[in-house]
């Protein structure tokens, strides 16, 4: 195989998938509670979503971000009539995005310091690589990009501690993933948020996994009280198409004119054929309604047939996210129910990740409790 060894791979090769099931190339069907990572929200191959994607296929698949792109200003007004924002640029993945937001924030304040959190998770692109806050994913690679600071997660004494005259913004994650599925505490999310109105330092909030209805809200900041001057978006805005965003308040849109970034990629019309599909479906009341009460579902399952079992410490779930925190490493655990037929992730040594598609069935989500449960009863 000539790929680099990048990726622990699972002896999993995919020949189809459609909404929450996914079928290997022997014919045999997996659940797929990892969702490509947070991705397909919408499950796989999602009727509306395809379609939008095979019309545009026929007209035209590249220009050049040179030229007006109408579908771009349709998916950024879509993202902007729903939330704080006012302006978007795009691109092609969360790194970028969050790549963007750094640069935006250095930009606009003339300063340099950003302050992130231990365990946080924010790309591997240099300067992404530099704001996240675990040493294994920055170790081998050299002097990283100076001027982050790593406070620590929902304890906001530490994040004053670190504020200077040179701190352009704060930035972080309202849960964190890849850290082990931590939600914020409320008390600390809006004290943030103080700090930075008080000091004049810019908001910025990750939203890669916790957007797009992921949380049971369209953003996950909704959960707070807190308007972001910057946030970002990927995973779930094409639901499978690379495409990412960084959406800004209006006062620094002079602060990333012409040639101050760009990408040749970025807004791609394919990738915004899927995510302007994937927001008018997502974005609908009704169906954000839905996710919560799926959301509420899952944790009463999960605190009646999973808390209480020996090998589990601790259930953290914010929407259709969840950390199964466990005695020790997970590892084989997720290998078990490979076997099984359901697909989870790790998230840390210790966590089973749960992202299932927000298209998940009741009848799925028992089948899925059941499996989990068998496993880690023998663990």
């Amino acid at each position: 195989m000539a790929l680099f060894p990048t990726y622990n791979r699972f002896p999993l090769s995919v020949q189809s998938a459609t909404g929450a099931e996914i079928t290997d190339i022997h014919g045999k069907t997996y659940l797929d509670f990892g969702s490509g990572i947070g991705v397909c929200n919408l499950g796989h191959c999602h009727p509306i979503v395809q379609k939008a994607v095979e019309k545009q296929l026929h007209l035209y698949w590249h220009t050049s971000n040179l030229y007006e792109n109408p579908i771009q200003s349709k998916v950024a007004a879509q993202i902007t009539t729903h939330s704080h924002g006012d302006y978007v640029f795009f691109c092609n993945s969360g790194a970028e995005a969050n790549e963007a937001a750094i640069k935006l924030a250095r930009k606009a304040t003339g300063k340099e310091k950003i302050i992130t959190f231990q365990q946080s998770f924010h790309g591997r692109t240099f300067a992404t690589m530099a704001a996240t806050g675990q040493e294994k994913v920055r170790e081998g690679f050299g002097t990283m990009l100076e001027k982050f600071a790593y406070a620590t997660f929902n304890n906001l004494a530490s994040v004053e501690q670190l504020i200077d005259e040179n701190t352009a913004a704060v930035m972080v994650e309202v849960v964190q993933g890849e850290g082990g599925v931590h939600p914020a505490d409320h008390e600390f999310m809006e004290g943030v948020a103080t700090l930075c109105k008080e000091n004049n330092i810019l908001l910025i909030v990750d939203e890669i996994q916790t957007g797009i209805g992921r949380t049971g809200k369209k953003f996950g900041f909704e959960h707070y009280q807190i308007e972001p001057d910057i946030f970002t978006l990927a995973k779930g805005l094409g639901n499978g198409l690379p495409v990412g965003a960084m959406v800004a308040k209006a006062a620094y849109k002079d602060d990333f004119g012409p040639g101050s970034h760009g990408s040749t990629f970025g807004g791609n019309p394919l990738a915004m054929a899927s995510a302007n599909a994937v927001l008018q479906i997502v974005f609908e009341d009704t169906f954000i309604d839905e996710v919560e009460a799926k959301a509420t579902y899952l944790q009463e399952k999960l605190e009646k047939e999973i808390a209480p079992l020996a090998s589990v410490q601790a259930i953290r779930q914010k929407g259709m996210m969840v950390g199964i925190d466990c005695h020790k490493s997970v590892a084989p655990i997720v290998t078990q129910l490979l076997d099984k037929g359901l697909l989870v992730l790790l998230a840390g040594d210790t966590v089973v990740r749960l992202l299932p598609p927000l298209i998940v069935t009741e009848a799925q989500m028992d089948e899925a409790i059941e499996l989990l449960k068998e496993t880690l009863a023998t663990f």
